[in-house]
């Protein structure tokens, strides 16, 4: 059953069964131990070996985000008992004056916060739920402001992880100098612009359609937060520090820098490695972890020794904040463990698919298009942006060969459509943390985001035709941002604003 059209049946499954249950758990089991099944060829006790095997395997190699998402929910636990959340809440509403404001101002910071997609999502939405819910915000909208900054805005900073993956996934002995390719890629990245100001518009005019438009009418009338995310929100019962916005400001700042050196130090920055080189080297997943457990042990000096919060309270946190990250991990894990199944020691979906972009290769004025469908499929499927570059990027560059303008474009596509796959993907590890970034329900996300990818993405496809067409990347973004402009004209005609 490996590399064969039955190794898409997992995600398939998967998604399918997400979507019409709304219960993500069960659907991803269920699609795991049907590709163990598949692979094993029908043994139950060796597709349940296979599973947990597999299992064992992508946890194991993940383990440091699982640790960041753990030390960052005890960070997050800390400052909210500390009661600095409450002191910045309680400021910002004083400052932003309406639901416009405090949506722009999240945009701007999930802007800001480029380095990892991990990162920003957690951040933005912890430092900004607190203002969104004073205002009645839905959180799908929330998530989706978070989701349409994380991986958009590290898809096109050349200082991320974002960046080091793509340069990375060169094939071996390539000439080409994988941070070079990445840079010329970012003006023809369609879908990220496109995102950022699709996501401006929808803000700006709050005319949301579709499925957002029938969340925020609910929320409008009645803000609950979500079942699954209540029991966590008693920790703001347990408010009973002294803590101010500055005791919020600088573990988020410290942070954020450690974060960074994380990267130039993984990358070899002491070494005697430039800044550029060590971001395209670095160990984002041990950066993370670095700068989260930095950041850790500075609020802990921060608070005790001023008694912001007592140490009994500060050691409540880390029970609190394992609890509030549960959701999260448990999705990713066994998101993660889907995505091993369909690796290539295993179904090998990505050989199948590569098959299928080989065997079509000829027809060289479609390939950005062709490319880009292909990579929003793959990452729909699989879930994984990074998985998508290193399947496809290898083979664009195979099959585009010494043409070095094409394979430009190629590349943006398969950027472009990773990242668009990522995004419309119930068992994408970004759109995961956006709903627990936001504490929103993860199928709902997943719902109310789809329009607005399915949206863009048909513009996106419009402006890689015409790449394909004149081999200029310049009139692919003319015409995508015409199409798009087109497309909010008609919003903006036929659809009211909620505000």
């Amino acid at each position: 059953m490996a590399q064969t059209a039955w190794s898409v049946l997992p995600p398939v499954i998967t998604i399918v069964l997400a979507l019409w249950t709304k219960e993500v758990y069960m659907s991803l089991i269920i699609g795991i131990f049907s590709g163990a099944m598949l692979f094993t060829g029908g043994s139950i006790l060796g597709s349940i070996l296979t599973m947990f095997a597999v299992m064992e395997e992508k946890v194991g190699g993940n383990v440091n985000i699982l640790v960041f998402l753990v030390i960052l929910g005890i960070l997050v636990a800390a400052i909210t008992r500390s009661g600095a959340t409450r002191a910045y809440g309680e400021w910002a509403a004083r400052t932003i004056r309406g639901k416009r404001s405090a949506l722009l101002v999240t945009a701007l910071l999930g802007i800001v916060i480029f380095i990892d997609d991990y990162f920003n999502c957690l951040t933005v939405g912890t430092v900004m739920r607190p203002v969104t819910d004073k205002f009645r915000i839905a959180r799908t909208k929330l998530a989706y402001i978070i989701d349409a900054t994380a991986a958009p805005v590290c898809i096109i900073a050349p200082v991320s992880s974002w960046a080091a993956a793509v340069g990375s996934s060169l094939p071996e002995g390539s000439e080409i100098d994988g941070l070079s390719l990445f840079l010329q890629t970012i003006p023809f990245n369609l879908y990220a612009w496109l995102t950022m100001l699709f996501m401006v518009f929808l803000i700006w005019t709050g005319r949301d359609y579709a499925a957002m438009r029938k969340s925020i009418r609910e929320s409008n009338e009645h803000f609950v937060i979500p079942k699954e995310y209540q029991d966590t929100t008693d920790i703001r019962k347990e408010e009973d520090g002294k803590g101010k916005i500055i005791d919020l400001l600088l573990p988020l700042l410290v942070l954020i820098a450690a974060c960074v050196y994380g990267m130039l130090y993984t990358g070899g920055i002491h070494e005697g490695k430039g800044i550029a080189e060590a971001f395209a080297n670095c160990n984002s997943a041990k950066s993370l972890v670095m700068g989260s457990f930095i950041a850790f042990v500075f609020t802990g000096f921060l608070y005790l020794p001023r008694r912001v919060i007592s140490f009994n309270a500060f050691c409540d946190s880390f029970g609190w904040g394992f609890k509030a990250m549960t959701p999260a991990i448990f999705i990713l894990c066994l998101a993660w463990t889907l995505s091993g199944i369909c690796s290539d020691k295993y179904l090998n979906l990505g050989g199948f698919v590569g098959g299928l972009v080989s065997a079509h290769a000829s027809l060289i004025l479609f390939l950005p298009p062709i490319f880009f469908l292909v990579a929003i499929g793959l990452a729909f499927a699989t879930g994984t942006s990074w998985g998508t570059f290193g399947i496809l990027i290898p083979i664009a560059v195979a099959v585009v060969g010494a043409d070095p303008n094409m394979l430009v474009l190629c590349v943006a596509a398969v950027l472009s459509g990773a990242v668009g796959g990522d995004h419309a993907s119930p068992i994408s590890d970004t759109t995961i943390l956006a709903s627990a970034g936001a504490q929103c329900h993860h199928i709902d996300h997943v719902n109310t985001q789809l329009p607005y990818v399915l949206t863009v993405s048909s513009c996106c496809i419009i402006g890689y035709v015409v790449d394909g067409i004149t081999a200029s990347g310049w009139a692919g973004l003319a015409v995508s941002l015409l199409c798009l402009g087109a497309v909010m004209g008609v919003i903006r005609m036929r659809v009211s604003s909620l505000d």
